[in-house]
């Protein structure tokens, strides 16, 4: 197995699906801006989309792929007895979740948006797409577990390929609501639960050839399977942390004005950054990195460990200085347009800004927790996580009445560093990991090709300075166009350098 290709194939699905999500927040932003009717619906789809990104993201992958793939190697009978128990359980406690929130509405939207409830209109508007939204949960925890049974198997295209459905229809829904003078919000609410549905089906298609489910609602909970459920739930708090302070953020910023809305957009540019440094290689790496723990194969668990950290530093370190030099001119020109007003891009490219010192550490904390995950270990990645919520609650709410809602980037930032920082001392401790000299050598020479990168980005960007304003038309097209050159300048340097070629990542 090549873990460059392997990504590289899991990646190329989940950039187009970050493309066209693009393409959808930039119409929510040329037809709803950062008002009341935006903020009221990301703070409904924030909670099943968080759920969405915990399980869809590795987080289910990192508790059920160990479990599944040890059960498998017995028999293939035992393996599909293990899916079902997990399938019909996982049901039933989704049910139950979703027939409690839909009657609880107000209280969740109050728990996680308790600025809202000083304005009644946005209050009651985000309570009511909530309770539309929400029954995504279970199509998606659905679909995460197909993919989990593909990813198993080595199969990432389709998990991959999955979220393009949702932004499909999302952006239909909005084209719709145009066309026919609509309700935007209120039809963008009804196309998640329906986009989930069509996620589903297209999984468990894809799925049928390597498990074709029994439900059954009879069940008995074997050790096997409270094992895996005692790890599931700090696994999803702890390969989620990022998400978790970024709902922890949410709540603080619903008390100022159109903060929810600037928050939503500068994650939304990063996040394609950490869907393919962070998301991608800890999701392939891991059905390889547990089965070789589980043959006692030291030499290849070592191997993969220290390429997945090769390669996603690779991806993220870049991807850092350049959304902290250009947040501005990347935010104007992805979203700058119709009633996303001048304020709103220069108050979301700061936001944008400190993201991005965050980025290699968002993308690391991917990685480095599934060391612990693929050795059964989810007690230390969930302290470490409890550690880092807890620093950025109180970093943000200690200092928000003084900055507003640009702590909140910085809080995260900080908060994610400290964690990958407890994880790569507790990884040497334990002897999970070690970075040999090779490693270093190769971060110096991704050093060097960033800075290579960087001096011609800042050039660029002051060169087209008059092009790249808020008020030209064709703003997105020089961004592209610089974008292209600096891709090109360092990956050009990476090669040349010797850490950007594909026999560097076989990793067995």
């Amino acid at each position: 197995m090549n873990l460059l290709s392997s990504t590289s194939v899991f990646s190329f699905y989940t950039l187009i699906s970050r493309v066209l999500g693009y393409f959808r927040d930039l119409l929510i932003a040329s037809f709803l801006g950062a008002s009341i009717y935006a903020d009221a619906f990301f703070v409904a789809f924030r909670l099943p989309n968080t759920f969405r990104r915990l399980f869809a993201e590795g987080v289910f992958n990192a508790a059920f792929i160990p479990s599944y793939a040890k059960e498998n190697a017995i028999t293939k009978k035992d393996g599909k007895k293990f899916a079902d128990d997990v399938l019909n359980l996982l049901i039933i406690i989704l049910l139950g979740i979703i027939f409690v929130v839909e009657i609880f509405t107000p209280i969740i939207v109050y728990l996680i948006a308790p600025g809202f409830y000083e304005e009644i209109e946005k209050f009651n508007l985000a309570v009511e797409l909530t309770r539309i939204t929400f029954p995504f949960l279970f199509f998606v925890s659905l679909s995460s577990f197909f993919s989990g049974i593909l990813n198993s198997n080595n199969r990432f295209a389709a998990a991959a390929a999955a979220p393009i459905i949702l932004n499909i229809i999302l952006i239909f829904s909005l084209f719709f609501s145009y066309f026919f003078k609509l309700n935007f919000e209120i039809n963008l609410s009804y196309a998640v639960p329906i986009a989930g549905i069509f996620q589903l089906i297209f999984l468990i298609f894809f799925a049928k050839f390597y498990y074709k489910p029994s439900i059954n609602f009879k069940i008995k909970i074997n050790p096997k399977i409270k094992f895996f459920f005692k790890k599931l739930l700090p696994s999803i708090f702890s390969s989620g942390v990022t998400q978790i302070n970024i709902l922890v953020g949410t709540i603080i910023a619903s008390f100022e004005a159109g903060a929810v809305s600037y928050l939503y957009y500068a994650d939304r540019i990063y996040q394609i950054n950490l869907a393919i440094a962070g998301v991608a290689i800890g999701t392939v790496a891991l059905p390889e990195l547990s089965k070789k723990i589980r043959e006692g194969n030291i030499f290849d668990v070592a191997n993969i460990q220290k390429k997945s950290i090769e390669l996603c530093l690779l991806l993220s370190v870049p991807a850092c200085l350049g959304l902290i030099i250009a947040s501005q001119q990347i935010t104007s020109a992805l979203f700058g347009y119709g009633s996303f007003l001048e304020t709103d891009v220069t108050l979301t490219a700061q936001a944008l800004k400190y993201f991005g010192f965050g980025v290699p550490a968002f993308a690391l904390i991917k990685v480095l927790s599934n060391f612990f995950f693929a050795r059964d270990n989810t007690k230390i990645p969930f302290y470490i996580s409890v550690f880092s919520v807890l620093l950025n609650i109180l970093i943000s709410i200690f200092n928000f009445k003084e900055y507003g809602f640009i702590i909140i980037p910085i809080a995260t930032s900080i908060a994610t560093w400290f964690a990958v920082v407890i994880y790569v001392i507790l990884l040497i401790k334990l002897k999970y990991f070690n970075a040999r000299s090779i490693f270093y050598t190769n971060f110096i020479k991704i050093i060097i090709s960033t800075t290579v990168m960087s001096l011609v980005l800042y050039f660029l960007i002051n060169f087209f300075e008059d092009k790249l304003i808020y008020t030209n038309y064709y703003k997105s097209f020089y961004l592209i166009m610089i974008v292209s050159i600096v891709d090109t300048i360092y990956l050009f340097s990476a090669r040349l350098l010797g850490i950007l070629k594909k026999k560097n990542f076989k990793i067995n």
